[in-house]
């Protein structure tokens, strides 16, 4: 079947070289395959590595009173619900789960996907119409990104996290539209930024727009218990929208949208992607019940991921590695050509840690990065040894220790994102906490 004739759909396909040349060269560092997972650490092609490219924030996916939760979910109710919530697959589980959301997040209602992509799609979707008009950070998660794809109306970028220009364009295009929505993640994957919520909130109120936080990130990271973005800032409920995932502090998967009853009530009969998919497993909804019961209890799971990102944040720094001024767990390193950060990786994987490269298209050319992200579960030793080998392949690598790199690195950190990282980073993760 793998023919290709002349207009084939697939030639495409047939001609795409790209994965199977990094493959060749032996660089490839994705789909590796894990055989179990203990705290910080991860076994993968038999071997034990420090992970220290995950979203597990909080460490909780081995706690056991949520792994009970989880049984005793399927013994309860089973594996699945097998149909949407939107007909036969509602259950008490997600109901007292959006209810305590709602608390959580100070909004007056919430309700819940099967996954955190759908949410954004499903919201954006059901929310825009074709008079409308988006407003959209460049940095925005893919999620985000396909939904404002699918959603009617326009949708216009702004350059990422900057306020003139996002003011700059209310101004030109906002009187053409009849609503406006602004969007923006709340901690952005990649970089470890943290939107500069005060500023939009102040030109959504100027521009009469609404306005809608994406905290996956952000959810169990920031705000005195987790609660996200609004909660850094110490302004509660305000917000039009917070969306969140399950996939990282919580442990499990699914997503959310919160906040108010009559939009989260229009979204509920609206939107495509949660009317038409399977409700999340029992399993899943019993284990963020359980995760947001704890992140409400017990502080020490928050304060540990803070103090080992800022622990990190420092450490890296002065080596001299460029972490673009992040004040998150989210700690990228900034190593310059994408086949650089490719073999980086796999250096890294062979001497016992596993990060994750990122490179075009999702960072722009020449600025690849290593994606490095840490949890509450990450021991000292676990820490130290990753520090270790940093330091020893980033010599190597000719990413620290060289003047001219440094420059070239400078300038770079400069032209794309703004700010000289290497500079920044150690005091704002400390401030960040405070």
């Amino acid at each position: 079947m793998a023919n290709e004739t002349k207009n084939d759909l697939f030639s495409k396909c047939f001609n795409y070289e790209e994965s199977k040349k990094v493959q060749a060269a032996g660089l490839y560092c994705f789909f590796r395959p894990i055989e179990e997972t203990t705290g910080g650490n991860v076994v993968t092609h038999g071997k034990k590595r420090v992970m220290i490219g995950s979203n597990n924030y909080l460490g909780l996916t081995h706690d056991k009173r949520v792994i009970e939760a989880a049984k005793h979910a399927i013994d309860r109710f089973g594996t699945g619900f097998t149909g949407s919530r939107f007909l036969n697959g509602n259950s008490v589980l997600h109901e007292e789960l959006e209810e305590k959301l709602a608390r959580f997040t100070g909004k007056e209602a919430a309700l819940v996907f099967a996954t955190g992509f759908q949410s954004n799609q499903g919201a954006l979707a059901a929310l825009m119409g074709k008079n409308d008009v988006i407003f959209s950070d460049q940095e925005n998660h893919a999620s985000i990104i396909e939904g404002t794809r699918t959603a009617a109306g326009k949708t216009i970028v702004f350059r990422h996290n900057d306020m003139e220009d996002l003011e700059r364009k209310l101004k030109e295009h906002r009187d053409q539209f009849e609503g406006a929505l602004i969007v923006a993640d709340g901690v952005f994957s990649m970089s470890g930024d943290i939107l500069n919520w005060p500023a939009v909130h102040a030109l959504a109120k100027k521009y009469n727009c609404r306005t809608y936080i994406d905290d996956a990130h952000a959810l169990g990271v920031l705000g005195p218990m987790g609660q996200g973005t609004e909660f850094h800032f110490n302004m509660p409920n305000t917000a039009d929208i917070v969306m969140g995932t399950f996939s990282k502090s919580f442990a499990s998967v699914g997503g959310y949208v919160a906040g108010s009853k009559d939009v989260i009530n229009y979204i509920k009969h609206h939107a495509r992607h949660f009317m038409f998919t399977a409700a999340m497993p029992p399993s899943a909804a019993a284990t963020v019940l359980e995760c947001l019961r704890i992140v409400q209890e017990e502080p020490k799971h928050l304060e540990n991921l803070r103090k080992n990102a800022a622990k990190m944040s420092t450490e890296l720094t002065r080596m001299g590695y460029y972490t673009l001024g992040s004040q998150t767990p989210i700690i990228p390193l900034l190593v310059g050509d994408d086949m650089m950060a490719l073999a980086f990786s796999q250096k890294l994987y062979e001497n016992g840690v596993f990060a994750t490269p990122v490179v075009r298209p999702a960072v722009p050319e020449g600025c690849a990065l290593i994606r490095t992200s840490y949890m509450a579960s990450h021991t000292e030793a676990d820490l130290d040894y990753s520090l270790t080998v940093l330091e020893k392949l980033g010599k190597a690598f000719g990413i620290l220790g060289n003047p001219e790199r440094k420059a070239a690195m400078d300038a770079l950190a400069e032209k794309h994102f703004g700010k000289r990282g290497s500079q920044k980073a150690a005091g704002n993760v400390s401030a960040m906490f405070a």
